[in-house]
C-alpha cells in the first residue's frame, strides 16, 4: 500500500520480490566480501539473512502456515548449517538451487493434484481484482475445459523452468569459480523468471485474460438485455384517445362551406 492509499502496480509488485530476494543478497555479498573482508562462507551466510527474514515474516503475518514457504525456510536453515559446519561455499551456492528445485517440483506436483500453486498469483493478474471478472473466472473454471487447461499449464511451465534453472545452478556451483557463480547464479534466476513470464504469460495468462474479458462482456450484455425486457414489461400500453365532440363554431363553419 502506497502513501496515498493506493495499491502498488503490477510492475512494482513483480520487481519488489526480485530486489529483496536477489538484488539485496547479491549487493550485500560483494559489500561484505570486498568492503569488509569477510570470508566467502561468512559473506554468503550474512547475505542470506534478508530472504530468510522475509520467509519468517511471511509465515508470522499469515493466517496459517504456508507449506511451501516453510519448506523454503527449512532448506535455507539446513543449507546454512551444513555450509557453516563444512566451510564449503560451493555447498551454500548449491543450496540456493535446492530452493528452486523444491519450488519447481512442488508446482509440478500441484498441477497433477488439481491445485496449481501459481493460481494464487495468476487469478489477481487476470481478474484485476474486479468482482465481475472474479465471477467470470469462476464460471469459466466451472464450465470451460480450455480455461482449466491454461490454468494448469501456467503452473507447469513455471515449475519446469525452475527445475531446469536448478540443474544449471548446481552444475555451475561445482564447476564455476565461487566469486563468478555468486553473480551468475542471480543472472540465471532472473533469466529463468523472465523466461517463465514470457512463456506462461503468452501461452496461458493472455488467453485466459481474453476469455475472462469475453465472459464478462457476455454476462454484462445478458444483464442489460434482461433489464431492458423488464423495463418494457413495466411500462403500460398507451390508452387510445376518445373522439371529441364537434363544437358549435365547427358546425357553423361546415354548414357555411356546404351552402356556398
Amino acid at each position: 500500500m502506497t502513501a496515498d492509499g493506493k495499491s502498488p502496480g503490477p510492475l512494482a509488485q513483480t520487481l519488489l520480490p526480485l530486489v529483496l530476494d536477489l538484488g539485496i543478497p547479491l549487493g550485500s555479498y560483494y559489500l561484505l566480501r570486498n568492503g569488509f573482508g569477510l570470508s566467502e562462507v561468512a559473506a554468503l551466510g550474512w547475505s542470506s539473512v534478508v530472504p530468510a527474514l522475509r520467509t519468517v515474516w511471511g509465515l508470522a503475518r499469515g493466517t496459517g502456515v504456508n507449506g511451501l514457504a516453510l519448506v523454503i525456510l527449512v532448506v535455507n536453515v539446513v543449507g546454512l548449517a551444513l555450509s557453516a559446519m563444512t566451510g564449503d561455499p560451493r555447498l551454500m551456492l548449491a543450496k540456493d538451487s535446492g530452493v528452486s528445485s523444491v519450488v519447481g517440483i512442488s508446482m509440478i506436483v500441484s498441477v497433477y493434484l488439481g491445485k496449481p500453486l501459481m493460481t494464487a498469483g495468476l487469478k489477481p493478474f487476470v481478474t484485476k481484482g474486479k468482482a465481475e471478472r472474479n465471477a467470470a473466472w469462476d464460471r469459466l473454471m466451472a464450465g470451460s475445459a480450455p480455461f482449466r487447461r491454461a490454468e494448469r499449464r501456467f503452473s507447469l511451465i513455471w515449475g519446469t523452468v525452475l527445475v531446469v534453472e536448478c540443474v544449471a545452478r548446481v552444475i555451475g556451483a561445482y564447476t564455476v569459480p565461487v566469486h563468478t557463480m555468486v553473480w551468475l547464479g542471480s543472472v540465471l534466476a532472473v533469466v529463468a523468471i523472465l523466461l517463465a513470464m514470457v512463456l506462461a504469460g503468452g501461452s496461458c495468462a493472455e488467453p485466459m485474460e481474453k476469455m475472462v474479458s469475453a465472459e464478462t462482456a457476455r454476462a454484462a450484455g445478458h444483464e442489460d438485455g434482461a433489464a431492458g425486457a423488464d423495463a418494457t414489461a413495466v411500462v403500460p400500453p398507451t390508452a387510445p384517445t376518445a373522439p371529441t365532440a364537434p363544437t358549435a363554431s365547427t358546425v357553423t363553419a361546415v354548414t357555411a362551406a356546404a351552402g356556398s
